[in-house]
């Protein structure tokens, strides 16, 4: 039985992306022609793949059987049309990038420019996601993400800043009703602004080390958000409303502007910076080759430099 292999690839892109509309974004191509394809398989197969809705778009058992089976098969497809790529004075082509908003805030934005730059025939896209994901079942060639939070199986690259800390802060107008905290157990009784994950768990513990020792406080306040929307966690302490506790870098500007005072300076604690992470692959995709190659530059440079 043979079936057209753009037919597939549409059935891919519509179950991984939820729906024929993100799917047309996704895929580059109109709602409507993905869901004639979809629906041209369907007949071709004599199965339905596709539950719908007029809220959702849901793969079948059946459907979700041959999406676990076409991914990697396709992903071998597009390797192998892409060794052609080698031939070319310059890779071309589609990055797919997985990142958290951490790393598309601190540290894409001195990498793609120059990147981009460098190779001017590569579209890079980038998916915000602060969640545990598997980045192939997401359509994405290779992911950033921190040490604990790096899939099994995956070759890991330095990427970024390779130390970064956690900062905890509060507007100085705060402070000076609430008092200055001394120790970290001192915030047990601080407004204290948190975040939730998409996984439902909140950004606490917060955790601090000095001279070896490490201290997990979890604290309690009048406001929790979503990560990904932190820059009204910044705004309300700015405002006064409470004590934040965030990447460093991120607070930066408002720390040497005065907006925010540093608090507990001395317990703040550092970690290991980001990883690039892809699978093992023997040929590499020539846009993540070229991304990885170019990663490996920056950060030959860097250590040079420092």
């Amino acid at each position: 039985m043979t079936q057209d292999l753009a037919d597939l690839t549409a059935f891919v892109t519509v179950a991984r992306a939820g729906g024929f509309r993100d799917g047309a974004r996704a895929g580059g191509r109109s709602a409507s022609s993905l869901s004639e394809a979809v629906r041209r398989l369907e007949a071709g197969l004599g199965v339905r793949l596709l539950n719908r809705t007029t809220r959702s778009v849901a793969p079948t058992e059946a459907g979700a059987r041959l999406l676990e089976r076409l991914g990697p098969a396709l992903a071998e497809v597009a390797s192998a049309l892409d060794v052609v790529n080698g031939f070319r004075d310059r890779p071309a082509g589609t990055l797919r990038l997985n990142v958290p908003l951490s790393v598309a805030r601190l540290v894409l934005p001195a990498l793609v420019p120059p990147f981009l730059a460098a190779y001017p025939e590569i579209r890079l896209e980038v998916v915000v996601e602060d969640g545990f994901v598997d980045v192939l079942a997401a359509g994405c060639d290779a992911g950033i993400r921190y040490d604990e939070r790096l899939e099994q199986d995956m070759i890991a690259v330095p990427i970024g800043p390779r130390r970064q800390r956690f900062a905890t802060a509060a507007a100085p107008a705060y402070l000076d009703r609430r008092g200055r905290p001394e120790h970290p157990r001192d915030l047990l009784a601080h407004a204290c602004l948190l975040g939730r994950f998409p996984s439902g768990a909140l950004t606490a513990p917060w955790e601090f080390e000095r001279d070896g020792a490490i201290v997990r406080v979890d604290p309690t306040g009048p406001l929790i958000v979503r990560v990904g929307a932190s820059d009204l966690t910044i705004e309300a302490a700015i405002a006064g409303t409470g004590v934040i506790h965030l990447f460093e870098d991120w607070l930066r500007p408002h720390l040497d502007s005065g907006a925010l005072e540093p608090v507990l300076e001395p317990w703040w604690q550092d970690f290991f910076g980001p990883f690039l992470y892809y699978p093992g692959r023997r040929h590499l995709p020539a846009p993540l080759r070229a991304f990885v190659d170019f990663v490996g530059a920056q950060g030959s440079r860097a250590r040079t430099a420092g």
